[in-house]
């Protein structure tokens, strides 16, 4: 006899057009196979529709903690649009009221303050430059790892590398929309070069203010904004200096505000967050 499926609840949101199904473990039924579920309610045709799965649940070591799960139910440890989108599921759902919280991910704590008007201010901590610890095998020592060339889907591309939390690598174009982004993004991602595989950025410098960005994120595809990538290829344009320490990046699906001061500062990165719709969708393996 097939168990009897249960109801949960669901919250659809998005950050500058990268979206998400939010899940609240701390009051509601979950499922048992996360991955499994993310497969399944991920899907645009069969399921809701998401690039990724957030999982509210409590934390040891800070306000809330976040579990991410991609489209193909892959965990990840950091989404910075994602992290948006969490925070203001908390502020609107009863579980703060405070303007700054800190975050447990499995990349470390992260600082998301509301700013007003929908709009929610980051700290993503420093990045990491160091090729071993992104991790890449291009480079060596401490980094960075700027203007590498790599051949892939038969052409070779220069590329930049940087690690938000998550893997990053940044390839400077010359025409973001003519670029063939889904075969040499899905090229890269799956690379040698990148044990754990990578989110690719591909950019396109407008001037010292402003870049465009496509991304091709690792386990999903290309999404209309990804909001750590838009960090790492800051910080590799600015090492690069080809852009000023604050710029904005024009993503598919809106803008960010990307602010680097120096070495031994933080990334700041401001951007909005938005709730679509909620609902409930039935799952037989639901559990605590």
């Amino acid at each position: 006899m097939s168990p009897t499926p249960t109801s949960i609840p669901f919250t659809k949101m998005h950050g500058a057009g990268n979206d998400f199904v939010v899940l609240d473990a701390i009051r509601d039924p979950m499922p048992a196979d996360f991955a499994a579920f993310s497969r399944r309610i991920s899907d645009r045709n069969f399921g809701i529709g998401a690039d990724q799965i957030l999982i509210v649940r409590e934390s040891q070591n800070a306000d809330f903690r976040m579990e991410i799960f991609n489209a193909d139910g892959s965990q990840v440890e950091m989404c910075a649009n994602g992290i948006r989108a969490f925070y203001k599921f908390l502020r609107d759902h009863a579980h703060t009221d405070r303007d700054e919280i800190e975050v447990e991910t499995l990349s470390g704590i992260v600082r998301p303050r509301w700013a007003g008007n929908d709009m929610i201010r980051v700290d993503m901590g420093l990045p990491v430059l160091e090729p071993a610890k992104i991790p890449t095998t291009l480079g060596s020592g401490d980094g960075p790892v700027l203007d590498v060339s790599l051949d892939v889907a038969g052409r070779t591309v220069v590329l930049s590398s940087a690690s938000m939390g998550n893997p990053h690598a940044v390839v400077v174009v010359d025409d973001v929309d003519a670029y063939p982004v889904h075969e040499v993004g899905s090229a890269i991602e799956n690379h040698a070069v990148f044990p754990n595989r990578v989110n690719v950025e591909f950019i396109e410098i407008t001037d010292r203010g402003r870049f465009r960005q496509r991304t091709w994120e690792r386990g999903t595809g290309e999404t209309l904004a990804c909001g750590s990538g838009a960090c790492a290829a800051s910080v590799v344009s600015m090492l690069r200096d080809v852009v000023d320490r604050r710029v904005v990046v024009e993503l598919r699906g809106g803008e960010l505000e990307i602010e680097w001061a120096d070495a031994g500062a933080p990334v700041l990165m401001t951007g909005p967050a938005a709730e679509v719709f909620t609902g409930t969708i039935e799952d037989s393996s639901a559990g605590a």
